[in-house]
């Protein structure tokens, strides 16, 4: 990941986690929260406080596992945050998100939109764990593109927000659309990063099969 994208990942990342917690996490503290969802929120508190501050956890530490002088420099740092990552962060916020799903305002099409996003989060940190435990380490970071691009959009789901204001145009339909567009454009954003990464122009790139697996090795 290049500096500026890891920076302003980071910056939204951190920002995003500051307003979900402040809004949901502990309360509304002077920021506006949708009455709809308030209410809806109150009634499962347990299930909401899981997935905000696990899904919270993926959204910070997701960026650093990408970054080739942490893995190369502390590879053994960069496994245990990703047990975090993998083996508690996402199953917990991923579940807790698939329960909340089918209590979403905005009907089916937003409870099928949520939920879409929770299976397939869930999914690709599975195959992200295989892939890693078989130590298919170019497949593992595939697996893990994608899931962080899912992980993301708790960033464009709010970024969408604004919009409701700008167009004037009704929260319940507009909350529909974000349901699905929040992770299907970061989705696709991904798969062109991965195939960009599978270009055949320059060396040829293979997993280390030896010792630690502190990252990847260019041939060539």
């Amino acid at each position: 990941m290049r500096r500026t994208g890891f920076v302003i990942i980071c910056f939204l990342s951190t920002l995003i986690t500051y307003y979900v917690i402040a809004s949901y996490g502990f309360g509304s503290k002077g920021i506006p929260v949708p009455p709809e969802l308030q209410e809806s929120f109150n009634r499962r508190p347990l299930a909401v406080a899981a997935h905000i501050f696990a899904s919270a956890t993926t959204l910070l530490l997701g960026p650093w596992q990408f970054m080739v002088g942490w893995r190369e420099r502390w590879p053994a740092l960069h496994r245990w945050v990703g047990r975090v990552y993998l083996g508690l962060a996402v199953p917990i916020g991923g579940l807790a998100g698939l329960y909340m799903s089918w209590y979403a305002m905005g009907g089916i099409v937003a409870r099928l939109g949520f939920g879409c996003l929770a299976v397939v989060w869930l999914y690709s940190a599975l195959q992200g764990f295989l892939t890693a435990r078989a130590r298919d380490f170019p497949g593992h970071r595939r697996w893990m593109i994608r899931n962080y691009a899912l992980t993301f959009a708790a960033v464009t789901f709010r970024l969408f927000f604004p919009v409701t204001f700008l167009i004037e145009v009704p929260f319940e339909p507009f909350y529909r659309f974000i349901s699905w567009m929040c992770w299907i454009p970061n989705l696709m954003v991904a798969e062109c990063l991965i195939r960009a990464q599978r270009s055949p122009v320059g060396p040829e790139v293979v997993p280390v099969t030896q010792g630690e697996p502190v990252g990847l090795v260019r041939l060539g």
